[in-house]
């Protein structure tokens, strides 16, 4: 599809309701910013019903051109706009249809702009705005609009491409979603509008019936709150026309003195919405009275949200799993463990981790970490998680063999402690070793190391050094020596993880040198895939 027209508009208006009411209770579940449990996909479901009956409603004249149909969404929204989201969303909209009044068709270099004043008037929507939200998601789109062609599939899938990326990225943004281990709610909404257009573009929508206008029922009475300080107890919401731009400040002003979550805006014309929290529900609208003629009045009292709320916790037990390599994940997955990737993600922040935690769902934690580096991270990201009430241990595991070595006596049937009692001790009998290139100069136990030297590690301790260029013998015969030097303690069982960089044939070498210097050793290999090491060796 190279433009949109009125009958692509009524499509995309058509497919946002129906997508948006089949993720409306997920969207709704992830509300948890700043308080949980609200209706941010509900409230974006009937804001969108809202648009699209003002669509359909309107006169044939006034909905046969892209202009003039995004322009009937964009009223519609406004007049039937439920909570913040709702009001953001109607902005949106209104930025969509300010940028093609009177044209027949939206090009790619209308859309482009229409997002970027889109981006605009959201922000403006809102009194104080917050990293992490869907005016983050929002932004981002409208930026990555900006650049390339003016094709318009390629404009909506860069924004969409952009959007859902910065949807992920929220949780680095908020600790609130870090802890809960999800998304922002009314970003996800906003990525459900974006990934629709790019369908209806790209022409792989099914068409379907319209979904009707929910009547409005008891429970309409009553709501969970999107935003906002909990101290308010009313949410309060109307129309406005009979106004002007001086006056709608003045009434901001004067909202904000009566509560939190204000926000008045208008169609580009003669109508504006009114939403405020509060509660003194008599002083929000005579505030409005001053400033215009309000109507379609809508007062609603939060609901209980703490009965609502679904279980925190839906099993006992998790083990958290930090290594890097292909390999090494699928081994720890397999034994049923939730594993971070450590090479594919870089380097995770304590949000990053924390959202891990809160992300297994598990009253009680095990986390095993393949590396030491991560040290200060995970104990602020621990410290956090046990502030909020979940019980978090870290066994020390500073190599994927001691995580191994944990896994292998770790039994959910005991009790916890006795559990991590038994991987600690099984980590700790672990002795580490490893073979790997040196990317820097230094001096060490072992003698002066160079760059592109190859290194035996042990415990972390650089006890063998072959100097540069090391060719694949080079790297046997320093394997064995390292492994011998293990085994000079005593042990009886050899773990090796093979890293990205191990030669063909080294499992087979080392096998062999066991059989004949160590014929008692049992010999285990795995493929790790670990992008910075050789080889990985532990003893016991």
């Amino acid at each position: 599809m190279q433009v949109l027209d009125a009958g692509a508009v009524r499509r995309w208006a058509d497919a946002c309701v129906r997508s948006l009411d089949a993720n409306r209770e997920a969207i709704d579940r992830i509300n948890v910013y700043p308080v949980p449990d609200g209706d941010t996909g509900t409230n974006l479901l009937q804001t969108m019903r809202s648009a699209l009956d003002a669509l359909l409603r309107a006169p044939a004249d006034a909905r046969d051109a892209a202009g003039t149909s995004l322009a009937a969404l964009a009223k519609g929204a406004l007049a039937g706009a439920r909570g913040n989201s709702g009001v953001i969303l109607s902005q949106v909209l209104r930025g969509l249809a300010e940028t093609v009044q009177g044209a027949s068709t939206m090009t790619g270099g209308a859309l482009r702009q229409a997002l970027h004043r889109a981006d605009e008037l959201a922000t403006a929507a809102v009194s104080q705005p917050v990293a992490g939200t869907v005016l983050s998601v929002l932004h981002a789109a409208a930026e990555a609009a900006a650049d390339g062609p003016d094709d318009l599939e390629h404009v909506i899938t860069s924004a969409a491409k952009a959007g859902a990326a910065a949807l992920a990225d929220t949780p680095r943004q908020l600790a609130v979603l870090a802890k809960a281990g999800v998304v922002d709610a009314g970003g996800r909404g906003l990525l459900v509008l974006l990934d629709t257009l790019a369908a209806v573009v790209t022409g792989r929508e099914e068409e379907s019936e319209v979904v009707p206008v929910l009547p409005r029922t008891p429970e309409s009475l009553t709501t969970g709150r999107e935003a906002g300080s909990v101290e308010f107890e009313y949410e309060v919401m109307y129309l406005l026309d009979g106004t002007s731009e001086t006056a709608v400040d003045e009434l901001r002003a004067t909202l904000g003195g009566l509560g939190d979550c204000v926000s008045a805006v208008g169609d580009g014309a003669e109508l504006w919405t009114v939403h405020v929290h509060c509660n003194d529900i008599g002083a929000a609208i005579e505030a409005g009275i001053g400033a215009g003629r309000p109507h379609r009045i809508t007062v609603a009292r939060f609901a209980d949200q703490i009965a609502a709320q679904a279980p925190r916790f839906v099993r006992d037990r998790a083990v958290v799993v930090l290594v890097s390599g292909e390999g090494a994940v699928e081994l720890f997955r397999s034994e049923g463990a939730v594993v971070v990737d450590l090479a594919a993600v870089g380097s995770p922040t304590p949000s990053d981790l924390l959202a891990v935690l809160v992300s297994t769902r598990a009253r009680q934690v095990t986390v095993l970490p393949g590396t030491p580096g991560l040290r200060d991270r995970l104990a602020e990201a621990v410290a956090q998680a046990v502030a909020a009430g979940q019980d978090v241990v870290v066994v020390p595991t500073a190599s994927p063999v001691q995580v191994l070595a944990a896994i292998a006596v770790h039994d959910p049937s005991r009790r916890p402690g006795d559990d991590v009692v038994a991987m600690a001790e099984a980590a700790a009998a672990t002795r580490r070793g490893e073979l790997a290139l040196s990317d820097g100069e230094g001096i060490t136990w072992a003698g002066r190391v160079r760059v592109g030297d190859l290194l035996g590690l042990l415990d972390g301790e650089v006890v063998l050094i072959e100097p540069a260029p090391a060719d694949e013998d080079a790297v046997g015969d320093l394997a064995c020596r390292l492994v011998d030097r293990m085994l000079a303690g005593g042990g009886e069982l050899v773990t090796t993880v093979l890293g990205a960089a191990a030669p063909p044939g080294l499992a087979d070498l080392l096998e062999d040198h066991l059989r004949l210097s160590h014929p008692e050793v049992e010999l285990t290999v795995y493929q790790g895939g670990q992008p910075d090491a050789i080889i990985l060796v532990g003893v016991e």
